[in-house]
């Protein structure tokens, strides 16, 4: 059995902390839809938590060169910027739960999220959570991001903390991804993916809300 001590705790956001993943595919599709181009569930699924590097050639991969990438991103930010100022988002079920428990047994907590820097505080300060953290790590802050280790060997490094030492919490296949080539405990909750055999060999755990993970800290911590 691994005995690792845990003294670290690293956060995915969207799908993950905030109920936002759900947005991000209504407004892409919408976005690419106002550019015609009919993009599914699936293809927007594809490209959760992935750099830019990454998600323009899979998306021109799929649509073709002439696909507008820049343009439809842009129009998907705006769609869901202006929804989440008339209506807000939900929070993850059991999110203070958990970090209510982190913060009582002295493990550091981090994010190591693809959003960009000033929305990912501008979000984490909506629902009051950025003062649990101890250092928040975007896509923007690092030269590789999802599936990509960085963010993740990033965020260990400014926890002072090896990423072995590190619990990483995440929702999606790129994600899960990331946090295990940097060699961190990763925790899956489950949120638009479920697990699977693709999943299968990255995650230590799988539980069903964010409270329900306290149980990996029994012992470890």
């Amino acid at each position: 059995m691994d005995n690792t001590i845990i003294k670290g705790a690293i956060f995915d956001m969207d799908g993950l902390m905030l109920d936002t993943e759900k947005l991000l595919v209504r407004f892409w599709r919408q976005a690419a839809a106002e550019y015609g181009y009919e993009m599914t569930v699936e293809h927007v699924l594809g490209i959760r938590s992935l750099s830019r590097k990454y998600s323009v050639p899979k998306l021109k991969g799929i649509f073709g060169d002439e696909f507008p990438f820049d343009e439809v991103r842009s129009l998907r930010i705006r769609l869901m910027n202006d929804f989440i100022d008339k209506n807000g988002f939900d929070v993850k079920r059991g999110l203070f739960e958990l970090l209510d428990y982190l913060k009582a047994h002295g493990i550091k907590i981090a994010v190591a999220t693809a959003t960009s820097r000033d929305r990912a505080e501008m979000y984490l300060n909506k629902i009051h959570a950025l003062e649990y953290f101890d250092t928040v790590i975007c896509g923007d802050m690092v030269k590789n991001g999802k599936p990509e280790p960085d963010i993740y060997l990033t965020a260990a490094h400014e926890l002072d903390l090896p990423p072995q030492e590190c619990a990483a919490f995440e929702d999606s296949p790129n994600g899960l991804k990331s946090a295990f080539a940097a060699g961190c405990k990763v925790i899956m909750i489950p949120d638009l993916s479920q697990p699977d055999s693709e999943t299968e060999p990255y995650t230590h755990a799988v539980y069903e809300s964010l409270d329900k993970a306290a149980d990996f800290f029994e012992g470890r911590s």
